[in-house]
């Protein structure tokens, strides 16, 4: 059974994104079921769990790189089932991946730029001014004319998340954003997913296994588990720490289980 601070749902449209009863598999095999829980609207929400257990799946099924059944998940009242055109979607989400995913033969304005070249009919001269100014919002300004292979690991993944934000999602996910970041670059990133929250009230999903970002950055997280197959619990960090499930606890304490 979840452990939860707020286990039932009461209000569909209140919430942000509502997961409802969902199960994910690839052919035969399970990978998770009867997934259950809301993300409220402006929340840091972090989806954490061991290596394997389904964290960057459930990612694909919430943004519709995998198919869920219907009403299943719910943006506000909408069904993910209704966005159907890319359009819509790449206006309503923006993904930050692990690699950042930029274009190595576009510079870094060409590679934010590309999301409003495709989905807006604004001006070049209008289009350079958001870029730059996304750009500025991540700490790249003055790096529009550099490549991908020009700038740190750190700097593409800011550069990632200048081209998530250019459209103004309403929801950005995160997908191990600090991996491959030494721990001043991974300190850096969560100070800015924290920034970009508190003055834009955008509402945040995180999958990470960092320990360190999941204290620092997280409202409520849910703990998938490979072995049952099922989320065992869902609360804040600190709450999952001290009072959840046991395999919970020994995860976010590295081992040592926190009375």
């Amino acid at each position: 059974m979840i452990l939860s601070i707020n286990l039932f749902l009461k209000d569909f449209v209140n919430a942000a994104l509502t997961v409802n009863h969902l199960s994910m598999a690839y052919g035969d095999y399970t990978v998770m079921r009867d997934l259950h829980f809301e993300v409220h609207p402006g929340e840091i929400f972090l989806i954490i769990g061991g290596s394997g257990c389904g964290k960057s799946t459930l990612l694909k099924y919430l943004i519709g790189i995998e198919k869920a059944p219907d009403h299943k998940i719910f943006y506000g009242s909408i069904d993910i089932n209704t966005l159907t055109n890319s359009e819509n979607i790449a206006r309503k989400f923006g993904v930050l991946y692990q690699s950042g995913a930029l274009w190595g033969d576009l510079t870094i304005a060409e590679n934010i730029a590309l999301p409003l070249t495709y989905y807006t009919n604004l001006s070049k001269k209008t289009i350079a001014e958001l870029v730059a100014f996304k750009l500025s919002l991540v700490g790249l300004g003055g790096f529009e004319d550099f490549y991908p292979f020009e700038i740190s690991g750190g700097m593409k993944k800011r550069a990632g998340l200048a081209r998530a934000m250019i459209l103004d999602p309403e929801f950005l996910f995160f997908d191990e954003p600090s991996a491959g970041l030494d721990p001043i670059s991974s300190k850096r990133l969560d100070d800015l997913i924290l920034e970009i929250r508190n003055c834009f009230g955008t509402t945040i999903i995180v999958v990470t296994h960092e320990l360190a970002s999941v204290f620092a950055i997280g409202d409520r997280a849910i703990y998938l588990d490979a072995k049952t197959k099922t989320a065992l619990a869902i609360g804040t960090p600190q709450w999952l720490l001290h009072h959840s499930d046991p395999k919970v606890r020994y995860f976010l304490s590295r081992g040592n289980i926190c009375e």
